[in-house]
């Protein structure tokens, strides 16, 4: 792996049959493991890329205060930019840190308080999206 950065991957035509990229994939885990790593309440990774042209991946998850919601957000940043040289493209709501948004063009990730996850449902809203808990055996952590 190269030590610069990496361009998101392209998308196709939004019309044609979209292939998921392994690589989109393993930047969905990898925000996954980075939200765990600060204790991110109920981890899910909703495959989006087969109805809808915004992403392939949407990691969301929960952090139970303003400060833990920043710090979820801190460590996936921090996680995909040691472990996959990417940077976000664009990233939202750090300073209010009710629902801090990652976007890093193929996945985004969403980091909300209990009472905004709950509002917004995105897991209800793209219900129809492949969906994935994610879970790190409690070996793993320890």
């Amino acid at each position: 792996m190269s030590n610069s950065f990496s361009s998101p991957t392209p998308r196709s035509d939004r019309n044609s049959q979209v292939m998921t990229d392994p690589s989109s994939r393993q930047l969905a885990l990898t925000i996954a493991e980075g939200a765990d790593d600060r204790k991110g309440v109920d981890i899910v990774i909703l495959k989006v890329s087969e109805v809808s042209y915004l992403a392939e991946y949407f990691v969301v998850m929960s952090g139970l205060s303003s400060v833990q919601v920043r710090a979820i957000a801190g460590s996936i940043e921090d996680k995909v930019e040691t472990d996959l040289h990417r940077l976000p493209l664009r990233s939202e709501g750090k300073s209010d840190g009710s629902w801090i948004v990652l976007d890093y063009g193929d996945v985004i990730a969403h980091v909300f308080m209990p009472q905004e996850r709950e509002f917004y449902d995105l897991e209800a809203f793209w219900g129809h999206a492949e969906k994935m808990r994610f879970s790190v055996p409690r070996l793993a952590r320890d």
